[in-house]
């Protein structure tokens, strides 16, 4: 399972679901977010073979995206996936015993919308990621835009 988490906000636009996840396919899978939610700068990431891939490097490449890789062995410099990676194992994975992939898909995203809907979360105020994330992006669309003179 690959998870997708906005370390501000942290709303989760997606998350793949499967037996086996190559490099190709989140490459393939990260454009998705990127049309609804647009790119950051960089993303973290262990040192997985899927992160690591030759197809990652190219959409690195391709979107101008850093790839910023973890130290080995040191989950906690990409603190926030693995809460979010913890909280989807004690609410929903360890709950189900799971049918089909089609049943965990089911039952994941189901997990998900819950996580970014109506969940509070006490690091973001007892807030949901979803009203963090309309929150910051309402201010971001009040502020004027940066003037694009240099100074002299």
């Amino acid at each position: 399972m690959l998870n997708i988490v906005d370390d501000h906000s942290r709303f989760c636009p997606g998350q793949v679901v499967d037996v086996s996840i190559s490099g190709a396919r989140v490459a393939r899978y990260l454009d998705d977010p990127a049309l609804f939610h647009g790119l950051p700068e960089e993303i973290v990431l262990d040192n997985g073979p899927e992160g690591t891939s030759r197809a990652m490097f190219d959409w690195s490449e391709r979107t101008g995206v850093r790839l910023r890789f973890i130290e080995p062995d040191k989950p906690v410099q990409n603190a926030f996936v693995e809460s979010l990676n913890g909280k989807l194992r004690d609410e929903c994975l360890n709950l189900h015993w799971f049918r089909s992939l089609r049943h965990a898909r089911e039952e994941i995203e189901r997990w998900r919308h819950h996580y970014n809907t109506e969940r509070p979360h006490s690091a973001l105020g007892y807030r949901t990621p979803m009203e963090v994330l309309t929150t910051t992006n309402a201010a971001a669309a009040l502020e004027p835009p940066a003037s694009s003179a240099l100074p002299l």
